[in-house]
């Protein structure tokens, strides 16, 4: 359970960092809507403020229901998260640091949420004219724990099957 703790709150405070001084540097370095080639045809740091949640959901509502819903959502998620980390007898290291890594992403999106009512956005993946909508440290954090965590419960199917 200790070791579990450790890796929860060292992971968390590293990413949140992380993210937090990589949407810093964008919003010093970058106009709002600049866009800079890193690899041309595929990435590109581009300075956007996104007012919805993945894939520009909710983008129209009206300010006040998205600052509400995201921020109220969010931190169920985070409270959820830290009681589990802390009441559960969770052996499986993989599901803590898939959990850490959520967690981490949604203090990171949080964090914009409250200070700019959006969250930076600067990574813009792309082939040709197709672009993934940009995203930041928060979001790949989010987006792995979640890989990690259906994997680890396919492996741990897989197990009980045996």
């Amino acid at each position: 359970m200790k070791k579990n703790l450790i890796i929860f709150i060292f992971g968390a405070a590293l990413i949140v960092a992380l993210d937090q001084i990589t949407k810093a540097v964008i919003i010093e370095n970058f106009s709002l809507h600049e866009s800079r080639t890193i690899i041309n045809g595929l990435f590109n740091i581009v300075y956007v403020m996104n007012p919805g949640a993945a894939f520009g959901f909710l983008a129209n509502a009206s300010e006040i229901f998205r600052r509400i819903f995201f921020i109220g959502i969010t931190l169920t998620v985070i409270l959820l998260i830290i009681y589990y980390i802390v009441k559960s007898k969770l052996q499986n290291t993989l599901y803590v640091i898939s959990l850490t890594l959520i967690f981490s992403g949604a203090v990171g999106n949080l964090i914009d949420r409250i200070r700019f009512g959006a969250v930076v956005d600067f990574l813009d993946v792309y082939i040709g004219t197709a672009h993934w909508p940009a995203f930041n440290v928060a979001d790949s954090s989010i987006s792995i724990g979640a890989a990690l965590m259906i994997f680890g419960m396919i492996v741990q199917r897989k197990k009980e099957k045996k």
